[in-house]
């Protein structure tokens, strides 16, 4: 006898937020509102729950409006991250509007007299046999939705859908386009005023005196704030700000600060600091292998910094001792845990609302930015206050995605097969948001006059997609093998969530010595992969690149190709990328060829513009991007001493979609990034004959990886 299937269950978010009407809303107007808890950032995630609402409630796509994210009325879900927008949000959307539906066609059929199962929606309008019909927004006022949703709903079948799987335009795009104010750094408010706030260049000082004078001559200053080390100017005007900014930073004084590593030895620093030491996975042989020889190699990355093409912003406005928050924080919910921390205030005192960033990615100085505004803001006197980093603040004092070290050593056999496996990663945490802890992780708290420690940042669990060892546990069929991560417990350098955490360096890791296997193999490198892989998805988006790149070119001088392959958290989107590379004076990636599966692809042309944009940011990663310091200073604080990849050197990207819309949806966001540095990394061994392990991959490495190999 078989077992009962199990009860439905709610998705996740749904179950976390179950009010419906937290979530749809029908106005007067003809219109569909529709609040998502996830917020965009870039990743067109508003356009794709637009369409899974449209196609669940039976109306035309321009009938939705999709509201901000906001601690006043919007779903909690947590933060917008590790691309999951479509597999939380979107599955808990597309439920709640098939109990919404439901509901509205069981009130219709009592009013129009019609069995239920007759009546058919046509953009609204609900319609049966005889000509009957009435509407959604006749019925609104009938149909309550302040109730929970149930886990009986039944959204619809793939083939019934119309909307999903179809490219539609972005619904975030025309404003763009057309210079209409969007992002939070083009909006105003009424009476704003503008601050800055003074900070230290030398890592780790602290503020110890502060001479006002100068500043408070300068005209337009409205106020200055000072509580503890914390301090920061308010003016009528950007310029005022800026010029009291510069007089109050002459009357400062300043502590030592903490010296910063050698970069030139971030292994080795990494190696020597305390950590707390986690094994993440094993694998034992049915029998004991015999190697005959054992590969050791190691791969590094420098700290990389978030960059985001505006500096963070914010606004804050008090009233009494209630307090609104504009901000790109990805997590408005977890932001505000934090400033009820620093501000000693309930939680429902803090509205935070979200408002587009011009880049966001990942734990940048949003939130940070967000409370400094609301501690300016304070001596505003009931006006908003405007807080705007320079590019200076941004490279200086938001965190890094974390420097690491990974060991990887691969026992090979007689035959040079894999018969054993061993991943060491050494790196700081990867996750420092807000929200997470008993203390805020936001900058500012920690220079008040009743400071609060920086947290030293950890990682997610695996069961989250883990953190420093994201995708470290191969996806391929070795016969043994053991994963352990180093966390560190110092921090001289402030790190936390960049795009992939340790993702991108685990794929490159892992695709490197592969290949490298592959070729003391002698073997071509995509059939070796293919020989380890069980997963038929993982195959098909393998073959699916190599295929659309016409793998393998006939081999050219000065041209190298390369592949690399993941899936994403191990499981998330599989992806496959081959980069074709001109080796001359320097390395330049002149096509990426990508196949990805994320299961049902909601919008195929936001998949692929995530897919592009997520492989040009690792190419910049790979070919440029390091976060530079001396001692006792970040020294990498403009475009020129940290350049990112420019318009002349974005290489042509292709990219297939392996469309399956029998599969939940999963994000595409982050799936690019391994794939496409372990792409390069190849290809530059293709073409150069030498293999570079320390990214970036710039002409002084590529010389002392040649002067190595001799």
């Amino acid at each position: 006898m078989s077992a009962p299937s199990p009860a439905p269950k709610l998705p996740v978010s749904l179950a976390a937020n179950p009010r419906l009407s937290s979530w749809v809303t029908f106005t007067g107007e003809g219109r569909v509102v529709i609040s998502p808890g996830k917020v965009e950032i870039g990743q067109g995630i508003v356009t794709a729950l637009a369409q899974i609402a449209a196609d669940e409630l039976d109306v035309d796509i321009v009938r939705i409006e999709m509201v901000r994210a906001s601690t006043a009325t919007s779903p909690n879900e947590g933060v917008t991250s590790g691309s999951l927008s479509i597999q939380q949000s979107g599955r808990a959307l597309r439920h709640a509007c098939a109990e919404v539906r439901r509901r509205f066609l069981v009130a219709a059929s009592e009013r129009l007299g019609v069995d239920a199962a007759l009546l058919g929606i046509d953009d609204g309008t609900i319609s049966g046999p005889g000509n009957v019909s009435t509407s959604y927004w006749e019925l609104a006022d009938d149909v309550s939705l302040d109730h929970d949703a149930t886990a009986d709903a039944i959204a619809k079948s793939v083939t019934q859908r119309g909307l999903a799987g179809q490219s539609v335009q972005r619904v975030d795009i025309p404003d763009k386009v057309f210079a209409r104010p969007r992002f939070i750094h083009d909006s105003t408010l009424p009476g704003l005023l503008h601050g800055r706030v003074l900070r230290p260049d030398i890592s780790g000082a602290k503020l110890i005196a502060l001479d006002e004078a100068a500043a408070r001559a300068v005209p337009g200053l409205v106020a200055i704030a000072r509580d503890g080390g914390f301090a920061g100017v308010i003016a009528d005007t950007e310029a005022a700000a800026e010029a009291a900014l510069k007089a109050l930073r002459k009357g400062a004084t300043w502590s030592a600060g903490e010296p910063l590593p050698d970069e030139d030895d971030l292994a080795g620093f990494l190696k020597r600091q305390p950590v707390e030491t986690t094994i993440i996975d094993t694998r034992t042989a049915d029998t004991t292998p015999k190697h005959a020889q054992t590969l050791r190699q190691q791969y590094t990355r420098p700290y990389i910094a978030h960059a985001s093409i505006a500096p963070s912003c914010a606004m804050a406005r008090w009233n009494g001792d209630r307090v609104h928050v504009w901000t790109h924080s990805q997590g408005v919910y977890l932001l505000r845990a934090d400033l009820a921390i620093v501000l000693k205030l309930p939680v429902e005192n803090i509205v935070v609302e979200h408002m587009e960033g011009a880049g966001c990615y990942g734990h940048n100085a949003a939130d940070d930015v967000a409370l400094d505004a609301v501690l300016l803001a304070k001596a505003a006197g009931g006006r908003p206050v405007r807080v705007q980093w320079s590019r200076h603040d941004e490279m200086s004092h938001a965190p890094f995605g974390a420097a690491m070290a990974i060991e990887i050593e691969a026992d090979l056999d007689a035959d040079k097969e894999i018969v054993g496996w061993r991943h060491a990663i050494w790196s700081n945490g990867h996750a420092a948001r807000p929200g997470r802890a008993a203390q805020p992780a936001l900058l500012a708290a920690t220079e008040i006059a009743n400071p609060y420690p920086r947290m030293i940042s950890t990682n997610p669990p695996a069961a989250n997609g883990g953190g420093g060892d994201r995708n470290s546990v191969p996806l391929y069929d070795f016969p043994a093998w053991t994963i352990t991560s180093h966390r560190l417990l110092t921090m001289p350098v402030r790190t936390s969530a960049l795009r992939t955490l340790g993702g991108q360096s685990n794929v490159f890791a892992i695709e490197s010595l592969l290949d490298e296997i592959a070729a003391l193999r002698d073997e071509d490198p995509i059939a070796f992969r293919l020989r380890h892989l069980r997963d038929e998805r993982a195959k098909d988006v393998i073959l699916a690149a190599a295929r659309r790149a016409a793998w393998k070119p006939q081999k050219r001088s000065g041209i190298g190709h390369g592949i690399g392959f993941a899936r994403y958290k191990n499981t998330g989107a599989y992806c496959a990328a081959i980069a074709e590379i001109e080796g001359t004076d320097d390395i330049r990636v002149t096509r990426l060829t990508l196949a990805v599966d994320v299961g049902e692809a909601i919008n195929p042309d936001g998949v692929i513009n995530q897919i592009e944009g997520g492989a040009i940011q690792a190419t910049s990663w790979v070919l440029k991007e390091r976060v530079r310091f001396d001692q006792t200073r970040i020294i990498s604080t403009s475009w020129t001493d940290y350049p990112i990849l420019t318009f002349s050197e974005v290489p042509v990207v292709d990219v297939e979609i392996i469309q399956r819309p029998e599969i939940e949806p999963v994000g595409a966001g982050e799936a690019a990034h391994g794939p496409v540095t372990a792409a390069i990394a190849n290809a530059v061994y293709d073409c150069l004959g030498v293999r570079v392990r320390d990214l970036p991959i710039k002409r002084d490495r590529i010389i002392a990886a040649m002067e190595l190999a001799s």
